[in-house]
């Protein structure tokens, strides 16, 4: 069973300055060259996959966009400028979504049909924002974490791909992200900090665990392969900040070095494709009214 390798391109840096500090900065063209250095892994593999990009990373870099288009990878939204849905209003998520699809689209000369939510903020709170991400035109969400958490989460949420019917009546395709389970619980797998903290063989456990029933879904965001310094004005944030605040920004790089390794062998061992491949060649079931 083929699953899905998709990236989540945003800038760290600039993410966490607004997001931890509350200082807007730039982008910054390490966005650039780490998504490269993915795209390059995925040419050597011979794979394509799926990259959501930030509307804000494709006005700022828009040949990055062009060499993903180029490189016959599929292009997805996920956002303009990295608002979880909470944060806005319908209107505004509305326009986040929508400016971000024309822009994608415009330098790509490519149809985007899915889309990521920040922070995986589609919850039962939040949503509203299906009916939104539907209204905009795209095919398929991928924002759901099918599991109870802290940050995130919507519990008892389908764990495969299914079709849905919107608080408003829309039509869409949800590609929840990848969990296995364990005794009480479920844990998320196969992505991000979960592919940065656990071991190799328990990502590939759950792997192998997951793609007995259904693709798995990795994702990743450029800098999490990001082992350069930031630049000092980082560090001078960081410095004013509270001792949980710092603790918690330093636990981001934890084993970032393991991830480039770990990406390569995953490629190796699995076969992916493109997300909108897999959504459309899902036999259609039961519709799940939301």
């Amino acid at each position: 069973m083929k699953s899905a390798f998709t990236v989540d391109v945003e800038d760290g840096i600039s993410i966490a300055m607004r997001d931890a500090f509350s200082v807007e900065s730039p982008q910054t063209d390490r966005v650039v060259h780490l998504t490269e250095k993915i795209l390059e892994l995925l040419s050597r593999r011979g794979v394509k996959g799926t990259f959501f990009v930030l509307g804000v990373v494709a006005e700022e870099f828009p040949e990055l966009v062009k060499r993903i288009a180029s490189e016959n990878h599929e292009l997805g939204v996920h956002g303009y400028d990295h608002l979880q849905f909470f944060r806005m209003t319908r209107d505004e998520a509305f326009q986040e979504l929508n400016s971000a699809k024309k822009r994608i689209e415009d330098i790509s000369g490519k149809a985007v049909y899915g889309h990521r939510a920040p922070a995986f903020s589609i919850t039962p709170e939040t949503k509203w924002g299906l009916d939104v991400i539907a209204e905009t035109g795209f095919e398929y969400d991928s924002s759901i974490m099918p599991i109870s958490g802290i940050r995130y989460g919507w519990p008892g949420f389908s764990e495969t791909i299914c079709k849905i019917k919107t608080p408003e009546g829309y039509d869409l395709t949800e590609v929840p992200m990848s969990v296995v389970k364990l005794p009480g619980r479920k844990i998320p797998a196969c992505g991000g900090g979960y592919l940065r903290l656990f071991p190799e063989w328990i990502t590939k456990k759950a792997f192998d665990l997951i793609i007995k029933e259904r693709p798995a879904i990795v994702y990743i965001h450029p800098y999490e392969l990001d082992t350069e310094r930031y630049p000092e004005y980082y560090f001078d944030e960081l410095k004013k900040s509270g001792f949980l605040r710092r603790n918690k920004m330093k636990s981001m790089w934890i084993n970032r070095k393991s991830v480039y390794p770990k990406l390569s062998s995953l490629l190796e061992k699995y076969e992916f494709e493109p997300l909108i491949n897999i959504v459309r060649s899902r036999k259609p079931g039961e519709v799940i009214q939301i």
